[in-house]
């Protein structure tokens, strides 16, 4: 029986397994890096032991470490999460031969599957339907588009599509340097892509008596960059057969290598419906809480007791219902995906039946650069698909994020969007669709109204207090007294044909950078009009709008620094303040490239020195953050006149990396 467990992760998911725990009266053992010393794992563990340093490397896959820290706490089981190194067979053996209970699958399971080479091999030999791999040396044009995969590893990292013949032997060699670079294991190869093909996968749960479910299936094709970001179950649009097909065939590979726990079998679904094998992955998943809902099920809990040797019941539990999950990521859509960081002020996901929320943050946490920038998963369960879609798609909308930029609006135009609500998935869907998601609406919006009803706090707030707030002064904004109780607010009555002085005040929107200049009165009676909107109520924090058609709309706002927060019920808007005047602001020379965000470079273009020719578009620098790689491409076409980063060198954003210098115009 297990008595103390640790945890060998970080977030979200040591939380997750932590819960379980307490239900089942286990003391749980976190670790921590010391960038995750005040992290929500940290908090929530009844132990915590320190792994000094910051980095991945030095830390959270430091299985020796890992090992010492669960002897010296007292724990007798080790659960590995999800990711770092949950599919290392050294480590699984390493916890093992320290007298420690391993909730995992078998050491000889993990190794034939680390693989993704051997895997398909051993997958071949059962009959599971493969995909033809493809020798990159021996490619031809009509091999074309090829899909270039690290052999070890997964996450999107080391992945290429190669559509041009001439690209392939650059890619391979990112490929491979990624690989490398992420796993330790620099071994790529090659296979077709399928355009438009669906990401399906079946989870498994076994036990060491010969028992083996295949719990459903689940759709996870809408990605980024390889990178799963909505996910549900069961997998729609599946004909019996093909469902049926799939549970064989995951089940097959669950007996050939004797698997043991939970663990994941992933296919890819073409568009006339033939299902080849992709990777078995022999962990819990990121998106298991969806297969939970439906099932009715702790996939935590059965790690648990098959771990200790108890048996599962001989067949699973009937489904019931649709689940659908949306992974909430710090980083910006509409500019690459890049990440983001900096302090969470609030972190507000609504309470309500039919919802669940797994995240490792609350607000007043700090997102940093190390580790994976999902802040949380928010998992819907109805009895239809169209129920919980529409259950997740509103919580989501209603959910108050205050701090760096999220994908929250891009999931919310995305569940809502014609493709996925008519279940027309695959992976491309992102690839046809980003630009139309992350576009800014023309023409007066909620945006607009709440950048109105941020105007009238600020000016309330200067009214009460006499004190003007200066934008980009560095202080949060005084916090008067309302005018009036809280419960009602200052009420306003209609526009009065008196003189008063027209105001404006300015805000920047985030991300996108679009300025707003909001011009207002406010008459002798106090009330605040302003173009086709009046104000009915205003204190610091809540504002009530209405619109000449007679809509009242009500925003909450909160105020950190420079920027305004500004909660409404479609959606949420961040403003930063700007100065009445523009404000002159420091220069970079033409050609400048600057670090987008906080990273390390891991490597630079071949023969990349002061002096060099470059292309337009051509990849100079290589970042990587929050366990994601990113390009800095040549502006334009000339010379590199100066070459500021180097491998290894850790950058803030805004950091001079390279100038170019554009070749004149003949």
């Amino acid at each position: 029986m297990i008595s103390t467990l640790l945890v060998a992760n970080r977030g979200e998911i040591a939380c997750r397994i932590f819960r379980t725990c307490r239900a089942l009266g286990i003391a749980t053992v976190a670790v921590y890096s010391d960038a995750d010393a005040d992290a929500l794992h940290v908090r929530e563990a009844d132990t915590a032991v320190r792994l000094p340093g910051a980095a991945p490397a030095d830390t959270y896959l430091r299985g020796d470490l890992v090992v010492r820290a669960a002897l010296a706490a007292g724990a007798d089981a080790v659960h590995p999460g999800y990711g770092f190194l949950s599919e290392n067979a050294g480590f699984a053996r390493a916890v093992q031969d320290a007298g420690l209970l391993w909730v995992g699958p078998p050491v000889k399971a993990i190794e034939m599957m680390a693989s993704k080479t051997r895997a398909k091999e051993l997958m071949a030999a059962a009959g599971v339907p493969l995909l033809a791999p493809v020798d990159p040396a021996q490619a031809t044009a009509g091999d074309l588009p090829l899909l270039l995969k690290a052999a070890a590893g997964g996450g999107g990292r080391g992945m290429r599509v190669v559509r041009e013949l001439d690209a392939l032997p650059g890619e391979m060699a990112a490929a491979t340097a990624e690989a490398a670079s992420a796993f330790g294991d620099g071994e790529v190869f090659a296979e077709p892509y399928v355009e438009r093909g669906r990401h399906v996968e079946v989870q498994i749960m076994a036990d060491e008596h010969g028992t083996v479910w295949a719990l459903g299936t689940r759709d996870c094709s809408l990605q980024r960059r390889h990178q799963k970001v909505i996910e549900e179950a069961p997998a729609p649009g599946l004909d019996e057969a093909l469902r049926t097909r799939l549970h064989d065939a995951a089940t097959a590979a669950a007996r050939t290598v004797g698997y043991r726990g939970a663990g994941t079998v992933e296919f890819l679904v073409t568009a006339d419906g033939r299902p080849y094998f992709l990777e078995m992955n022999t962990r819990l998943q990121v998106e298991h809480p969806v297969t939970e809902a439906v099932f009715g099920l702790d996939l935590v809990a059965l790690q648990l007791s098959v771990a200790e040797g108890e048996p599962l019941p001989a067949t699973p539990p009937a489904p019931h219902g649709h689940a659908v999950e949306a992974r909430l990521y710090a980083e910006d859509p509409a500019h690459d995906w890049q990440p983001r960081t900096g302090p969470l002020h609030t972190l507000d996901v609504p309470d309500e039946p039919g919802l669940r929320l797994d995240t490792g943050y609350t607000g007043g946490d700090t997102i940093g650069v190390h580790y994976d920038p999902m802040l949380a998963k928010v998992i819907a369960h109805a009895p239809t698909r169209t129920q919980a879609v529409r259950l997740l798609a509103r919580a989501l909308e209603r959910t108050r994020i205050h701090g760096p930029v999220t994908n929250r609006d891009l999931l919310v135009r995305s569940l809502r969007h014609p493709d996925f609500t008519g279940a027309r998935l695959d992976t491309g869907f992102y690839d046809r669709h980003l630009d139309a998601l992350t576009a800014t609406p023309d023409g007066v919006t909620d945006r607009n109204l709440a950048a109105l009803a941020a105007a009238a706090a600020d000016a309330t707030r200067h009214r009460t207090t006499g004190t003007p707030w200066k934008p980009h002064s560095g202080a949060t904004p005084p916090r008067p007294p309302a005018a009036s109780t809280p419960a009602t607010g200052s009420r306003f009555g209609a526009w009065r044909n008196v003189p008063s002085q027209p105001q404006t005040r300015r805000y920047r929107s985030e991300p996108d950078g679009t300025e707003h200049e909001i011009a207002y009165r406010t008459t002798r009676s106090g009330a605040i009009e302003a173009p086709g909107a009046r104000i009915l109520t205003v204190t610091p924090d809540h504002v009530t709008v209405e619109t000449d058609d007679g809509v009242t709309h009500r925003f909450r706002l909160a105020t950190h620094h420079d920027r305004v927060y500004v909660d409404g019920a479609t959606g949420s808007y961040t403003f930063t303040a700007l100065p009445r005047f523009t404000e002159p602001t420091g220069r970079t020379d033409p050609g400048s490239l600057l670090a987008p965000m906080p990273g390390t470079v891991v490597r630079l273009a071949d023969g990349l020195v002061a002096g060099a020719a470059v292309e337009a578009g051509q990849p100079l620098i290589w970042l990587e953050a929050m366990k994601m790689e990113h390009r800095i491409l040549a502006p334009a076409s000339g010379t590199l006149t100066a070459l500021h980063a180097a491998p290894g060198l850790q950058v803030e954003v805004g950091a001079l990396l390279a100038v170019v210098q554009e070749e004149p115009t003949p």
